[in-house]
């Protein structure tokens, strides 16, 4: 069940219709029941390690909280990462490691036979499993108090419309919400109307622009070279947009859905091909795994406080794992490592200073700098291989020549430049600019023609199959 398909718009219209009809000590009873289904959709077996990760992590935090012995803190918290860590790794990257010394042994004669557990990955695992870790760390750093509410802390785990691709949300913002059912309303008219626009605007990114583009990406990826060099540069700009509105698109939508459910979620991105640097990059997308690195990873393993060599290792240790995180490839690996490199550099010349000032045209250098940075970093993320990721950078660095389809270049411009109105028109039409959480909304428009065009887009391009969310196979 995927956000823009009609089993979801029918999922939606019954969780909304039961939600508000029953007294509010029974709503997040719906909301846990609700998420379990939409969760079991994909596969039903996998409920059973989303309730186990629930449990563990229930029960670990609430005797952390009572026990006072710094050693025996420690051990429940060991206790909770290697339940969490260890089910990530077993699912995730047993046959990625095993596999990948396999083929090393192999390269120096040797044949084991050590066994494969050829297991399916469980769709969402990564973010909620990042989510229940942050549960815990903050209960051990007495940053909060564990629930006392298996049912609260369930639906803080499972909440489906940030539960397969994020935002990773912090207990110690989202669990109190949860928590005081009561305080939830059914939503005025002009919170519909954000609701309904946020959604609006996802599905615009989604369907029209992520998908939209998606076929060039695929034909550039597959075959860059019988294609000419300044083709390969669009096709890798062109994932560049894919990615943003496939992923950006899925968080406006699941903070709609969140707000029509009178929950607010973090926003995860904000204008990040605007930055200026790489550190801003990382401070405009996918905030709240960003957030999460920092302050999980990379403040534990020392931060910047041991000085410049061991801040530039951490860097580059929490970008590596930042790269494993996305999936069980060498090619994400070296996605992280670019960025690690890239985040170090930015620190040793301009010592990670980002401006608190919204970009201008005198900051075109430096955001056009920073976009080639990223999307020479893309390519590893994208490829399928490391002979994949060379063809289609050597065929940019050799001038290579080919096809060159001035269709597919006017698409990829044309999508590319709705990306960046979107974002601006978001960005001018928030709600409230002093809140942490701003909502932004499309109701600003002059007009509604411009909100029935996004309207028409979607229906149009809902009808052909379309791709999957990108970030649900981490």
């Amino acid at each position: 069940m995927i956000f823009n398909s009609l089993e979801f718009a029918v999922f939606l219209g019954l969780v909304l219709g039961i939600y508000w009809t029953v007294p509010p000590r029974l709503r997040n009873h719906v909301l846990l029941a609700s998420s379990y289904v939409f969760y079991g959709w994909w596969d039903w077996r996998f409920l059973t390690l989303l309730a186990f990760s629930t449990v563990a992590d229930f029960t670990i935090a609430r005797r952390l909280h009572r026990t006072d012995g710094e050693n025996q803190r420690k051990l429940f918290l060991w206790l909770s990462l290697s339940i969490n860590l260890g089910v990530l790794g077993i699912f995730k990257y047993y046959d990625f490691f095993v596999g990948s010394a396999i083929d090393a042994l192999a390269g120096i004669g040797l044949e084991p036979n050590p066994p494969l557990l050829n297991i399916l990955l469980p769709v969402g695992i990564s973010f909620y499993t990042f989510q229940t870790i942050s549960y815990t760390f903050d209960v051990y750093r007495r940053q909060i108090e564990p629930t006392s509410s298996v049912v609260v802390f369930a639906t803080y785990v499972a909440y489906f419309p940030q539960l397969v691709a994020g935002p990773i949300e912090r207990a110690r913002r989202l669990l109190p919400i949860i928590a005081e059912p009561t305080r939830r309303s059914f939503p005025v008219e002009a919170r519909l109307t954000q609701a309904f626009s946020l959604i609006l605007a996802g599905l615009f990114k989604k369907v029209v622009i992520a998908d939209g583009v998606a076929p060039i990406v695929n034909e550039v990826f597959d075959s860059p070279g019988e294609l000419s060099w300044i083709m390969v540069v669009v096709g890798v700009i062109g994932f560049a947009i894919q990615i943003y509105g496939d992923f950006s698109g899925y968080s406006d939508i699941a903070r709609g859905v969140s707000a029509l459910l009178g929950i607010d979620l973090v926003v995860n991105f904000t204008e990040p091909y605007l930055s200026r640097s790489i550190t801003e990059f990382w401070r405009r997308w996918h905030i709240s795994l960003s957030d999460w690195l920092r302050d999980y990873l990379y403040i534990s393993l020392g931060g910047n406080r041991k000085g410049n060599l061991m801040t530039y290792r951490n860097l580059m240790l929490t970008m590596l794992l930042g790269g494993l995180w996305h999936g069980a490839s060498w090619n994400f690996v070296v996605w992280g490592a670019l960025h690690g490199l890239f985040l170090a550099a930015h620190r040793f010349f301009r010592n990670g200073h980002v401006p608190k000032t919204d970009p201008t045209l005198r900051d075109l250098p430096s955001i056009v700098g920073t976009f080639g940075l990223v999307c020479f970093a893309w390519v590893f993320f994208r490829a399928e291989s490391f002979t994949q990721a060379g063809a289609v950078l050597g065929q940019i660095a050799t001038f290579g020549s080919g096809a060159l389809n001035l269709w597919d270049m006017a698409v990829v411009l044309f999508l590319g430049s709705l990306v960046v109105w979107l974002d601006l028109r978001q960005r001018r039409s928030l709600r409230d600019p002093g809140d942490s959480t701003p909502v932004p909304s499309l109701a600003g428009l002059r007009t509604g023609v411009l909100t029935g065009c996004l309207a028409t887009g979607v229906l149009i391009f809902s009808g052909s199959a379309g791709e999957p969310f990108i970030y649900f196979q981490f």
